[in-house]
């Protein structure tokens, strides 16, 4: 009797508390690692806890080839994730392999988006030609241009504020690296001379400033763009025979030849923000530093960007149901309205309320190189170009040895544009 008493007093408490709520799982995959993986996480958690009927999964996987290696093979068989974070640069070779599952206005309605939220040259990266929208952006990242203050203090290139002044050509840039170094800067630039990503970024803002294009109208380096792309090589390698940057230098190392102390200048993504910030704060790093656009060296202001971006894979024969779709925007419009969390780790928000919040306004140094969303240079919209590319090994393969004293930069034009325009046959 009294085992019965209880079954009834538990059957009504539960009927009284209604029926349990219906949990929708979102697969996640992303290739984000270090204080960008740490940043991510912290967002899924937040969205997790704030949404009791959706629950994100997430899985990190390597950055680059292996990444969109098994993107490509996941969603063919419709073994994928439900969403994933995509490289903008990569939407033309998606759209060759059929990968992507186009975003929709309904999609953009159900995460309360729209395109207008977002800075316009990000858009019209994440659009096919004909204008459909295949990805949401998440931000635009850049490389920018930190400094060390102590080399430069008591020059005309630190002004009364302590900030970087004083830089409007190659010739301004190119004396302040000859201060640097009378100041005893051994390295006065650093960026990753002996690594693909670096030396491309480098070399593609360059070519962006004096208005060239790596690939029009399906050409590799029409008309005088094998002049600008050559010039381009031209002062990086003039910045290694002055003994300005270093040799070979890979990425952790370039990284390194900053925070030590050894080099004035440093030409890297954004990413590297909290780096700079998380050691100042540990007073681990020994010196005042600052970050901003990359200085208009040459004809016009651009900067290499990419963006980092919210996509949904095909799921190989099958239709993602109505409800999982509507969680997966679910998840990227929060992202997206939450991205201050994601300002944090150096990248500017795509999505433009919150650049223009008084939260990002009030961050230094990112609000003072937010400008450059407004001329960003993004990859070449080509199936050859984009993160772990052909264009990507071009840099690794024939740029470094160029910069390096191996071969001219003309020559090295020359075998750039064979090999891309052998790649797009």
């Amino acid at each position: 009797m009294i085992r019965t008493k209880t079954i009834l007093a538990a059957t009504t408490a539960t009927m009284l508390a209604g029926p349990a709520l219906a949990q929708t799982e979102v697969v996640w995959w992303d290739f984000l690692a270090g204080g960008d993986g740490v940043r991510m996480k912290a967002l899924i958690e937040e969205f997790n806890e704030e949404h009791p009927d959706i629950n994100i999964t997430a899985t990190t996987l390597e950055w680059g080839i292996p990444f969109y290696t098994k993107v490509r093979t996941s969603a063919a068989v419709g073994e994928g994730p439900d969403i994933m974070t995509y490289h903008l640069s990569r939407i033309p070779l998606a759209l060759e392999e059929g990968v992507l599952s186009p975003i929709t206005d309904d999609d953009l309605e159900a995460a309360g988006l729209s395109t207008d939220d977002f800075f316009p040259s990000a858009v019209d990266a994440a659009s096919g030609p004909d204008g459909t929208l295949y990805a949401v952006p998440f931000d635009i990242h850049s490389i920018v241009l930190y400094y060390n203050k102590s080399y430069l203090e008591g020059t005309e290139f630190l002004d009364d504020n302590g900030e970087l002044t004083g830089i409007d050509s190659l010739e301004d840039f190119n004396r302040a690296l000859e201060v640097a170094e009378e100041n005893g800067s051994e390295n006065p630039l650093s960026f990753q001379t002996g690594g693909e990503g670096g030396v491309w970024r480098v070399f593609y803002t360059l070519l962006g400033q004096q208005g060239g294009q790596l690939i029009e109208d399906g050409e590799v380096l029409p008309g005088d763009n094998t002049e600008k792309a050559t010039r381009a090589l031209e002062i990086m390698r003039d910045w290694r025979e002055a003994g300005w940057i270093p040799e070979q230098a890979e990425y952790e190392a370039s990284v390194a030849l900053f925070t030590s102390g050894q080099s004035a200048f440093h030409m890297n993504g954004v990413w590297e923000v909290p780096t700079m910030t998380d050691m100042a704060a540990q007073d681990t790093l020994g010196f005042e530093w600052g970050a901003v656009q990359v200085p208009t060296l040459l004809d016009e202001t651009a900067t290499w960007a990419d963006s980092h971006a919210f996509a949904i894979p095909v799921q190989g024969e099958d239709e993602m149901s109505e409800e999982k779709r509507d969680a997966v925007m679910t998840v990227i419009g929060w992202m997206n309205r939450n991205s201050i969390g994601w300002a944090d780790a150096g990248h500017i928000p795509a999505y433009v309320p919150t650049t223009q919040s008084d939260a990002y306004q009030s961050m230094e140094p990112n609000a003072t190189y937010a400008s450059l969303a407004d001329t960003a240079f993004f990859d070449p919209r080509s199936e050859i170009a984009g993160v772990a590319s052909p264009v990507y090994d071009t840099a690794l393969n024939i740029m470094i040895p160029s910069i390096h004293g191996f071969f001219p930069p003309e020559e090295a034009v020359a075998q750039l544009k064979d090999e891309l325009e052998g790649a797009m046959d």
